[in-house]
C-alpha cells in the first residue's frame, strides 16, 4: 500500500490482513458538538470497535493553542502521541469510524500531512465492517509504542494567508464541502457568531454527496460526475477542516493525492470581518 492506486481497503481486505504484525488499526470516530451526540467519539470506541485498533481523539491530537477547533499540532507533539499509540515508521495504518468518514479522512489526511504514505481508510466504516462479518471488541488494546519519523508535507495544508492569496485567482480550485445552504448563506452556521456564506470564488461540493446511503465511498464513475478535473490542483475547505478531508480522500481515489486542506476553513475564514464573503 504506498500512495497510488485506490486510498481505500475493504473490510475484506481488512479480515485477510488484521493479524498481519504491520498492520495497525485506528478508530477516528467523531462527533459534532452542536450535533448534541450522546456520546463522544472515545465512548463509541469503548463501547465497541474492531479488534486491535486504538482510539484517535482529532480534538486532543490537536494545536489546544488555536481559538479554532482541531487544528494541527506540530510535529513534535503529533509523534508524540501516535507513538503512545503504537503507530509508527513500517506500519500499514488503516483509519476507519463510525460515521460515514467523519472524521476517519481528517485523520487518513493528517498522517499523511505528517508524512506516513502508508495509509488508508476502511471502505464503509466500522458499519461495512460489521455487514461483512467481522467482528467487534470491547477490550481496550494492549499499549504498544512505535518510532514516529515525522516529515511534514506543508504543500496538503493550507492557512488564511494562503487562500486570501487564491481569492480571484483561477489557479487554484476551491471545493467547500458543507452543505449547500451554508454555502449560499441561506442556513445559519453551527458556530455561534459565524455568518454562512463562502469564499470567494470557491465552487460547492457537499462531503455528503462523495458518500452512499451505506456509509461507502462512492464509486470513482461517479466521484468523477461530481468532482470534474480531478487533477486540477485543488484546496478543500469545509466548517472547521474535518469534511474537507472526504473532499481530498475521494479526489485521490481519483488519482490526485496532492489537495491540501484549509485547516483552519470556515471556523477561521469567517471570524475575520476584513475577509470576503460570498453568498447565493
Amino acid at each position: 500500500m504506498s500512495e497510488s492506486g485506490d486510498p481505500l481497503v475493504s473490510p475484506e481486505w481488512l479480515m485477510a490482513n488484521i493479524t498481519a504484525p504491520d498492520v495497525r488499526i485506528v478508530d477516528a470516530t467523531w462527533f459534532a458538538s452542536w450535533t448534541n451526540p450522546p456520546e463522544t467519539g472515545r465512548d463509541a470506541w469503548k463501547r465497541g470497535h474492531i479488534p486491535k485498533s486504538v482510539y484517535f481523539d482529532i480534538d486532543e491530537i490537536a494545536d489546544l493553542t488555536s481559538p479554532y477547533p482541531h487544528m494541527l499540532p506540530d510535529a513534535v507533539k503529533f509523534s508524540a502521541r501516535v507513538r503512545k499509540l503504537g503507530l509508527g515508521d513500517g506500519s500499514r495504518i488503516v483509519v476507519y469510524d463510525q460515521n460515514r468518514f467523519f472524521a476517519a479522512a481528517r485523520a487518513w489526511w493528517m498522517l499523511r500531512v505528517m508524512g506516513h504514505k502508508d495509509v488508508h481508510v476502511l471502505d464503509g466504516g466500522l458499519h461495512g465492517w460489521v455487514a461483512e462479518g467481522g467482528p467487534l471488541d470491547d477490550l481496550p488494546t494492549p499499549p504498544g509504542e512505535r518510532h514516529f519519523t515525522p516529515r511534514v508535507r506543508s504543500d496538503l495544508v493550507m492557512d488564511a494567508r494562503g487562500m486570501e492569496q487564491l481569492v480571484g485567482s483561477a489557479r487554484v480550485r476551491i471545493i467547500d464541502a458543507r452543505p449547500d445552504g451554508r454555502f449560499f448563506g441561506r442556513d445559519p452556521e453551527p458556530r455561534e457568531g459565524l455568518p454562512s456564506g463562502h469564499i470567494p470564488g470557491s465552487i460547492n461540493v457537499p462531503g455528503g454527496q462523495l458518500v452512499t446511503e451505506d456509509g461507502r465511498m462512492k464509486s470513482a464513475d461517479a466521484l468523477r460526475r461530481l468532482l470534474p478535473e480531478p487533477n486540477a490542483a485543488t484546496v478543500a475547505t469545509c466548517g472547521s477542516g474535518v469534511t474537507a478531508a472526504i473532499t481530498a480522500l475521494a479526489l485521490a481515489r481519483l488519482g490526485n493525492w496532492d489537495v491540501a486542506v484549509y485547516d483552519g476553513s470556515w471556523a477561521e475564514w469567517a471570524s475575520d470581518p476584513s475577509r470576503p464573503i460570498a453568498r447565493g
